[in-house]
């Protein structure tokens, strides 16, 4: 059986934004701001006699499965959540995805060098956290990365609390300066 909870994101919104967050891992503002972002992009437009569910339905249940992880993430249990069939979840996470990345550089914006916005950022990062990280402008930090098998050699350092075998990942790009462009191999 499956019955959509959708109906539920509107309440949550104006008196429970918590449980909004919660299912969608972003606020309510800012999912209005992605969806008056993506709204328009063709890729919503269809002459088809099937009609396709409303952008925002489509951009809850992608922020949904995005948002969660494991057995969670999977199209059941979307399906279960949003009182849809597993082709919808697959299309829409689709649509949504190519009109995110459409809008990729709305959606991204890296400071230049030498703005104000940028010294903000280094000097909070070098107040909260590591010196060496002044200049780091991303960071992720977590990512579970499943393993195959266990690995032969110190594998039972790869056993994660999840019961598996997996990496942990931990990216940091940093901005160079000018000086050290120079030093950059060619």
């Amino acid at each position: 059986m499956r019955a959509s909870q959708l109906c539920l994101l509107e309440h949550f919104t104006d008196h429970r934004p918590h449980l909004f967050q919660k299912r969608l891992c972003v606020d309510p503002p800012i999912f209005d701001c992605i969806l008056d972002q993506i709204s328009g992009h063709a890729i919503f437009q269809s002459n088809s006699e099937n009609h396709q569910l409303a952008v925002a339905v489509q951009l809850a249940i992608f922020l949904f499965r995005a948002g969660h992880y494991g057995n969670a993430a999977s199209p059941e249990d979307v399906v279960q959540w949003a009182g849809v069939s597993i082709g919808s979840v697959v299309n829409c996470m689709n649509r949504v995805m190519v009109a995110i990345l459409d809008e990729h550089d709305r959606f991204i914006n890296i400071p230049s060098e030498d703005s104000q916005e940028m010294e903000r950022a280094q000097v909070f990062t070098e107040s909260h956290t590591c010196s060496a990280w002044r200049n780091g402008v991303f960071a992720a930090d977590g990512s579970s990365i499943p393993l195959f098998e266990k690995p032969h050699i110190f594998g039972e350092m790869f056993y994660d609390r999840k019961s598996r075998y997996s990496l942990n990942c931990q990216v940091c790009t940093q901005t160079l300066s000018a000086n050290s462009r120079r030093n950059l191999p060619r």
